[in-house]
């Protein structure tokens, strides 16, 4: 008997190991909590912590990590790859944090508009891309529509943390930024942005090779301004 022969377009159609990769229920105006397992009971136990967002989590160290800080950080990651959707999301059901944490395959661009305004505390980018060739420069996360949602979606107080070990990245980030008028720094030092190392108890796997090889990490961090203007 001869082996079965697959055609180009018979192999193209094979089905992803990762198809079913975790999504973000269908609507508009979808608030973090409600995504979340467990979210019925979730919101009373949330207060003052809110919910925060890491975009493009990878394999998940940084949430990982993130949610060992205490049982008040409730996380979601948006990640383009469905590989590591996939895998990121079950693992935090397999270990029991399913309830404050899921990973979701989304592209950023068309997730954002998708959540509610005031929905995020905080809002991690780790390690950006840093597209070296001009003409890229839009595809940069803090560019066009997603800047403005990435600012409409932040509570007041909420906090934007953005870091990079290219100076070109962290300068592109901050130009952006800074024109808006909503968002203030937020660093060690008054009117600067700047962190000389990163406050929130987990480092993203990029960002402990980057200080292993003892090569300078830029740490930014914004907040979003209260209603009535002040910082």
């Amino acid at each position: 008997m001869s082996a079965a022969v697959c055609t180009p377009s018979e192999l193209g159609a094979r089905r992803s190991p990762y198809a079913d990769a975790p999504r973000l229920p269908p609507g508009e105006g979808l608030r973090l909590e409600q995504i979340l397992r467990g979210s019925a009971e979730l919101a009373p136990k949330l207060g003052s912590s809110g919910l925060e967002l890491e975009i493009g989590p990878g394999r998940g160290g940084f949430i990982l990590e993130r949610l060992a800080q205490g049982p008040d950080v409730h996380i979601i990651g948006l990640e383009i790859r469905l590989k590591w959707a996939s895998l990121v999301d079950e693992k935090l059901g397999a270990t029991g944090l399913g309830d404050r944490a899921r990973v979701f395959a989304e592209d950023i661009r068309f997730a954002l508009p998708r959540l509610a305004a005031g929905s995020l505390a905080k809002v991690y980018i780790h390690f950006p891309d840093p597209w070296w060739k001009k003409r890229h420069a839009k595809r940069r996360l803090a560019s066009g529509d997603v800047m403005d949602h990435l600012v409409r979606t932040l509570a007041p107080q909420g906090e934007l943390f953005v870091q990079t070990d290219v100076s070109d990245t962290a300068n592109a980030y901050r130009e952006v930024i800074e024109a808006r008028t909503e968002l203030v720094a937020h660093g060690d030092c008054a009117g600067s942005p700047l962190l000389a190392d990163n406050p929130y108890g987990a480092r993203s796997p990029r960002e402990r090779r980057v200080m292993a090889a003892g090569m300078p990490v830029v740490r930014l961090r914004y907040r979003r301004r209260a209603p009535d203007g002040v910082a």
